[in-house]
């Protein structure tokens, strides 16, 4: 038998004496979405598991720095808000940009109109105005700019705008159509000039437009509403011959985002282009992604790949959505169930089909958002912020789901659960935050962390598991044990420079 050893029965008493007053040490606030019925819960009661999984966060492991999250600005979407009782339409508002609300810091709007418009129309209708002196923002009058400017009256840090365009107007392109087709070489300064006029449109608005996407969806989308087709080759030199030079000569320092496509092996065919040498990425910023090549994939390969062209510049994740459905009207549960379609589930090619299962919304969205964000995307903006009942209104009829589905003749509004999902992520991860690095021994839990300007790290967990789990989160010498619901969402704040709980 093994002698007793009193000095080392002491040396082991205090070290769990220890272990157990650390725990202690490591503040923490936590926030819970579950489908059980949580929705940005605080937690204070943390039940043991049997199973414990540990997260050990690495600060000294920096990656890129976040611009930030958000929805967009969307006719459809305004043209709603206009439609509601005042109360109702404040009310939304400060759900995304309030201080109590989701906070977000990153938007995007159309530049002409979008499938999510009314019908079709240009800032610049009369042809032939090579100058653009007809060039009016007054279809945004309405709706489009009181809903901007209600949104930063309400914002505390502001957020920035990112505009893109789904098409010039017809008469500059090849077939003089709203839909497909090239835009004309000789048209190029024009169109350049186009969006030189837009910035300085909006800034007549106090309106600071913070950067543009060439072009959305250049590769098209079977000519069924607004497009505009380049190649790489193509919007590359408009790039860097046309619109660069345009917007440096005019004094704008807004950002220009190339591709603002789907991830894969398109992606990866377009920033070898974009970014070939240092003639062709001289004033390109960055590089826009969207997420409809897959219900499940957020194609981590080519997302290194964009960065590894360009690790210097932003990717930002510009467009998702729920697309090809109708919302649920107050069904929480829907939105936790793998009963979501999508486009591919009834139109995708057959060597594509195992890309677009039926999936659950929710987790979609925050599988997206970590995957994307574990593979240095900066930003991620959701599409409209506000539909209807029917996932509109689209003047072609191709219905989505938002986070905020109101039903205008009754003045009622729904925060489905992809609200606060999404908002898991834009109230704490602020801008200026580093994306930091962790060690996490259980692969069914998906984690992200950074740390914010304020020296607050900021975790992000989604259990997608029927059953609860535990997991310790160490940080440095100090650790907490926390447990998550079954198929939930979390995010911790961990603030050292206060005394703990």
């Amino acid at each position: 038998m093994k002698k007793f050893n009193k000095f080392n029965f002491i040396i082991t008493l205090a070290l769990a004496l220890s272990a157990c007053s650390v725990d202690n040490k490591l503040k923490v606030e936590v926030y819970e979405t579950s489908a059980q019925g949580n929705k940005l819960t605080k937690i204070t009661d943390f039940p043991p598991q049997k199973v414990k999984a540990q997260i050990k966060l690495l600060p000294d492991q920096n990656f890129q720095t976040i611009t930030g999250f958000g929805g967009s600005f969307t006719e459809a979407s305004a043209y709603l808000l206009n439609q509601l009782g005042q109360e109702n339409r404040k009310k939304i508002i400060a759900a995304y940009f309030g201080d109590e609300g989701s906070r977000y810091s990153l938007t995007r709007t159309h530049m002409n109109s979008c499938d999510f418009s009314l019908s079709n129309y240009s800032y610049a209708p009369v042809e032939g105005d090579l100058e653009l002196k007809h060039f009016s923002i007054d279809e945004d009058r309405d709706d489009i700019i009181p809903f901007i400017k209600e949104a930063m009256a309400v914002s505390k840090d502001g957020f920035k705008i990112l505009a893109s365009p789904w098409t010039a107007p017809p008469w500059m392109k090849n077939n003089k159509d709203w839909r497909g087709g090239k835009l004309l070489p000789e048209y190029y300064d024009t169109w350049a000039l186009f969006f030189s006029k837009y910035i300085d449109a909006y800034k007549l608005e106090d309106i600071d437009i913070w950067g543009f996407t060439v072009e959305n969806e250049p590769l098209g989308n079977n000519n069924n509403w607004e497009s505009m087709h380049f190649t790489p080759e193509e919007m590359t030199n408009f790039v860097k011959f046309h619109l660069g030079p345009k917007l440096e000569t005019d004094g704008h320092e807004a950002k220009i985002l190339g591709y603002d496509q789907n991830r894969g092996e398109e992606l990866e065919e377009w920033v070898k282009v974009m970014f070939k040498n240092e003639a062709s990425s001289k004033y390109f910023d960055g590089t826009a992604i969207h997420w409809y090549a897959s219900t499940y994939d957020w194609f981590p390969e080519s997302l290194q790949f964009a960065h590894n062209a360009a690790p210097s510049k932003y990717l930002i994740q510009s467009e998702a959505c729920v697309d090809a459905e109708i919302p649920k009207w107050k069904d929480d549960k829907w939105y936790w169930s793998k009963e979501a379609t999508d486009w591919g589930w009834d139109w995708a090619p057959e060597h594509e089909k195992h890309l677009h299962p039926k999936y659950a919304p929710v987790y979609r969205y925050a599988r997206d958002i970590i995957g994307c964000l574990n593979n240095w995307v900066d930003g991620w903006i959701d599409w409209n912020m506000i539909l209807d009942t029917q996932g509109g209104p689209n003047w072609f009829k191709n219905w989505c789901v938002a986070p905020v589905i109101v039903d205008p003749d009754k003045d009622e509004v729904y925060f489905t659960p992809i609200y606060y999902t999404l908002t898991h992520f834009s109230k704490y991860i602020r801008p200026g935050a580093t994306r930091i690095g962790f060690e996490n021994s259980d692969d069914s839990l998906m984690v992200t962390a950074v740390k914010n300007p304020d020296d607050t790290i900021v975790i992000v967990i989604l259990n997608q598991d029927l059953k609860p789990k535990s997991f310790k989160v160490f940080l440095d010498d100090d650790f907490k044990e926390i447990s998550i619901s079954p198929q939930a969402i979390q995010t911790i704040i961990i603030d050292k420079t206060t005394d703990a709980n």
